[in-house]
Order: C-alpha cells, then structure tokens, then sequence
C-alpha cells in the first residue's frame, strides 16, 4: 500500500526569492509535497500583521520546480492565511517558514514575520516551525541549516506538537561539524534598547532611523536560546500563541472592582 506524502506548506519574511527559502525548499521537497505561498518582497519585522486595508492577490510562478508556488503581495500571515484558505485542497501536514536570514532568538520572535507564520500554522491546528539562520548575509551558507531543517522536520512529522504550539528553531553560523547539537530551551529574557537617531533629509525635514542593542537579563543561564546559540548549539523554543499571564489571574480576582 502506497503512503501518501505529507503535504508540506513553504512560507517565510525576506520574500519568494530569498536564498533562505531556496535552502529551505531544498531541504523539505525529498520528505513531502511542496506548495510555496511566499511575500513577493521582504516583509521582514512585520510580526503578526495582516492586510485588512488594500488587496491581496497572488500570482503563480515556476521558480523552484515544486507543486505549486505562488507570490502573494501580502504579508507572511497573510500567506499562509490564503494558503489554507484558498489554496490547498485540504490542511498542510506542516507549515515551515524561512531559513530566516537573521536571529529570531528571545524577544525577536514578537516581531518576526518567520514565527508569526508559524505561530499562524499553529493557530490553524497545523504543526508548524520557524528557522532562523543567525547570519543576516545574502550570501549566507545554508548548507549545515538544511541538514538541522531536515532532521527537525522528519521529527515533528513522526511526532506530531501540542495543539497550539510551533517551533522556533535559530542555527548558529558554524558550519556543521562544529554543531555541539540541538538544544531544547526557553526563551531568554532580553529587550532591545532602542535609540531613535534623528535626522534631515536633503530637503531639511526630520526623520528617524531605529537603531539600538540588544541587552540579555539572562546572561550565563545555560536553559536559554541565548546561551545555547552563544555555545554552538541549536536552539529549540516551544511558541505558543496563548499570550495569557495564567499566574497572574489569582492575583487580579482578589481585586475589588
């Protein structure tokens, strides 16, 4: 009897042509069926936006030799929204997003457009996992990312996730024989310590450029992303999209409204 492969569904945040998706798409297409629905351009920093104000529309193209593919003028929600939705015959088996070209370690991941498409998998009940290369160059090498993309993949298909959960999956830039291994941890507990650099353009008018740096609460606290990333290890942290503070609703019920 012949086993019907999974139905893998590609998405990610720096666009349908980035080589990161390229890897990942390399990477998946030997364990399942591949459908793409991809941003048409970098949509980098969007965290969980959707568009509700202009059209979405898609377009197929033939850019990697796969099932289907399609660029979509929207966000990475948005992709995989429409994916689901209009796309696909029926549910992906997984949605996986990136190889991101960049961290998406600690509080990264509330801004990420990679995880936000998972944590969307995971809103639709689909086991879903976002990669993060830590290398942010066009030119970056894939090719220990592809191998840790695959030996994840195979696992959440033979294992399955909790419901409402997906994978935030960030791979240090060695190269594969310096990997110590993969890492399950929590996110580390970090903010960005933004400066906002005002300046004049050619015309005289202010504007600002967002910089800052990144400042870890966690430093040395070896069951965090951080530290496991800093040590050569890939790290594993278990997202979910229920942002409730359950600790804290014993607190609040003894307030008098």
């Amino acid at each position: 009897m012949k086993t019907k492969r999974p139905l893998i569904l590609v998405t990610n945040d720096d666009g349908i042509t980035a080589p990161g998706i390229a890897s990942l798409i390399e990477a998946v297409k030997s364990i399942g069926d591949v459908v793409v629905v991809a941003p048409d351009k970098p949509q980098s920093g969007m965290g969980h936006a959707i568009t509700i104000n202009a059209t979405l529309r898609i377009n197929k193209v033939n850019i990697y030799g796969v099932k289907e593919e399609y660029s979509c003028t929207g966000t990475p929600v948005d992709c995989v929204k429409i994916a689901i939705n209009k796309i696909l015959k029926r549910k992906p088996d997984l949605v996986v997003s990136g190889i991101n070209h960049g961290s998406n370690m600690s509080i990264n991941v509330i801004y990420s457009g990679t995880m936000s498409a998972a944590v969307e998998g995971a809103i639709e009940s689909v086991p879903a996992i976002g990669f993060s290369l830590l290398n942010e160059s066009i030119d970056a090498d894939f090719s220990a990312a592809k191998k840790i993309v695959k030996t994840i993949v195979t696992q959440v298909l033979k294992n399955g996730l909790p419901k409402g959960v997906c994978l935030n999956v960030n791979i240090p830039k060695v190269k594969f024989e310096m990997l110590k291994g993969i890492k399950i941890c929590r996110q580390a507990k970090a903010n960005w310590i933004e400066e906002l650099d005002e300046r004049k353009d050619p015309s005289g008018k202010t504007y600002f450029w967002l910089t800052g740096r990144f400042d870890n609460y966690d430093k040395g606290k070896k069951d965090t992303d951080v530290w496991a990333l800093e040590n050569q290890y890939v790290s594993i942290v278990p997202t979910q999209f229920d942002m409730t503070a359950h600790d804290s609703i014993k607190v609040l019920e003894k307030w008098k409204f």
